[in-house]
């Protein structure tokens, strides 16, 4: 039994897609929760048994109707629950589910999602055998993102679907080693092996081993940088590999901040987008140009091996090493095999992990340590690392982003199979002749309504800003919600989204922006002024003259 929620496998993970839809022709039931109707609600010797089509931003209220159901309907493994979860912490839970302001009738006056297909969802998640969760960006890029992922592993604990193969809640994530650059601690509250800097002893030991003092308090994130930076206390920025400019929402705010700092340098392998603000460019390495690993949203942890000199004469790794010592803290690598065993060394959960290891078993799933050398296939076997099981209250909380008589619509975005992310590479491929340009997905009751007809250009306006784009009428979206994606900076749709995000990540609430769209003659002054900013930033100035 597989659920997924907020994300689209066949255009957002392909692999992952192909090895599912093997498992559904082979007999396994598939339950959809997304707003839009995807490839995968039925396409050729696939047909979900339910599609929830919820109204965005209603992921916390349709999860929890889903408990509703298994808990009123004695559906909850109760031996499961009473040996690996906290039993009084579970009661308060069930207590709070069970509550009629959460059934699937008075939640259907929420979604929009009927009442008996949740009630229907519920029962085959519960009564289905190994059941699986699967989740994307469509969960977390919501003010309540993370509400919804404590809301899914209730769930999970309920129906006793953790610990054995086959089952669990399992992130799909955003981009390539996502989960390795959150497993190093890229994230500013905290450390290699997510651990906060609050831990006194954590933070001693990375002192000690570093040579040099650490602040306790936990960094800025990427919006708070921006805001930062727009009342003068943020004045530099360092970005590897991540086109900001493009990727994250409200255009023009993100534009400002980065024109307000004193030091913008981007580091990556074309001049994207973000380059327009950038003062300092450092050409990047290609994955075939260096050594590293890639660690995938199973845990596993790749190696990746260079085939081919870097054109720029540096791997990324040595590049940040030049940087460090120039400005004064020694870094003396000389293989990322021993920034690997630096890691070993600081961070428990990958002691074990080493070059020869990887080369020997080609890829190993963390945690790998003394108690499991050869690493862990599959987390919470026998009991939760924190011990027992936590059920946590999970209250719906209406997003701030709120529809109305100028922005009556809701529009959301996501990915296509033939762009990659913000497409700095796949635009620069023939992958063009699929998909050249972002279209609006418009449902034909809103379409008639608004005068516009299939492939007219139309002006999206939200209270963030505005662009054009053409549309494309279908019913894969409901009436009410529109749908585009982000891959082309001529459209720039970013612009339009706004800076309402998780309330514990921050992480940009880009599947919920409440817009109007009208008929347009074509792009928009912005779209003009922008795509102009553009083709000045990428001029190539005449070489000086050699002075004499």
């Amino acid at each position: 039994m597989i659920l997924i929620i907020g994300a689209n496998p066949t255009d957002g993970h392909p692999v992952f897609a192909s090895r599912m839809k093997k498992r559904l022709r082979e007999g396994a039931k598939l339950i959809i929760v997304d707003p839009r109707r995807i490839d995968l609600v039925r396409s050729p010797h696939v047909e979900a048994s339910y599609h929830l089509p919820l109204k965005p931003g209603t992921n916390v209220a349709v999860v929890t109707a889903l408990a509703h159901v298994v808990v009123t309907e004695g559906l909850v493994d109760e031996k499961f629950v009473r040996e690996r979860c906290d039993w009084d912490e579970f009661q308060d839970w069930a207590a709070f589910v069970a509550q009629p302001r959460h059934s699937p009738e008075e939640v259907e006056k929420i979604s929009g999602v009927p009442a008996d297909l949740i009630r229907g969802a519920a029962r085959l998640y519960a009564t289905g055998g190994n059941g699986a969760i699967y989740y994307g960006l469509g969960v977390t890029e919501h003010s309540q993102g993370s509400t919804t992922v404590i809301a899914i592993a209730n769930l999970a604990m309920a129906t006793g679907n953790l610990g054995r193969e086959g089952v669990g809640v399992n992130p799909l994530r955003g981009q390539n080693n996502v989960q390795g650059s959150c497993d190093m601690g890229s994230f500013p509250h905290e450390l290699p092996g997510y651990r906060h800097l609050s831990e006194s002893a954590t933070l001693e030991m990375f002192e000690a081993f570093w040579g040099r003092p650490l602040d306790a308090e936990p960094g800025l994130r990427i919006p708070n940088m921006i805001d930062a930076a727009l009342d003068g206390s943020f004045k530099g920025i360092y970005i590897q590999g991540e086109d900001i400019l493009q990727s994250d929402p409200n255009t023009q705010h993100m534009a400002a901040g980065l024109a307000a700092m004193e030091c913008v340098v981007v580091q990556d392998l074309f001049l994207v987008e973000t380059t327009n603000y950038a003062h300092v460019f450092l050409p990047g390495s290609t994955f075939l140009e260096k050594n590293g690993t890639f660690t995938n949203a199973e845990r596993r942890i790749q190696p990746v091996r260079k085939v081919m000199q870097p054109l720029n004469g540096y791997e990324d790794w040595q590049i940040t090493q030049l940087l460090s010592n120039a400005l004064g803290y020694p870094m003396n690598y000389s293989h990322p095999s021993e920034i690997m065993d630096e890691i070993a060394q600081l961070t428990p959960t990958f002691a074990g992990v080493s070059y020869a290891l990887l080369d020997e078993l080609g890829s190993v799933q963390w945690p790998c340590n003394a108690k499991a050398p050869d690493g862990t296939p599959v987390m919470h076997i026998g009991g939760f690392v924190r011990g027992k099981g936590k059920f946590a209250i999970t209250e719906y909380v209406a997003t701030d982003e709120k529809t109305g008589p100028r922005y009556p619509l809701l529009l959301t975005t996501g990915r296509i199979l033939t762009q990659y992310n913000v497409g700095a590479q796949t635009r620069r491929t023939a992958n063009v002749v699929w998909h050249d340009k972002d279209v609006l997905e418009i449902h034909p009751f809103d379409a008639e309504n608004r005068g516009v007809r299939d492939g007219d250009w139309v002006k999206l306006t939200s209270r963030a800003g505005e662009t054009t784009l053409r549309a494309h009428i279908t019913e894969r979206v409901a009436p009410g919600v529109l749908y585009t994606t982000f891959h082309h900076p001529s459209t720039q749709v970013n612009v339009v989204t706004t800076e309402f995000s998780d309330w514990a990540t921050n992480c940009p609430e880009y599947k919920v922006t409440a817009v109007q769209v009208m008929p347009s003659n074509g792009p928009s002054e912005w779209q003009e002024e922008y795509e102009e900013l553009g083709r000045q930033s990428r001029r190539i100035a005449e070489p000086l003259a050699a002075a004499e």
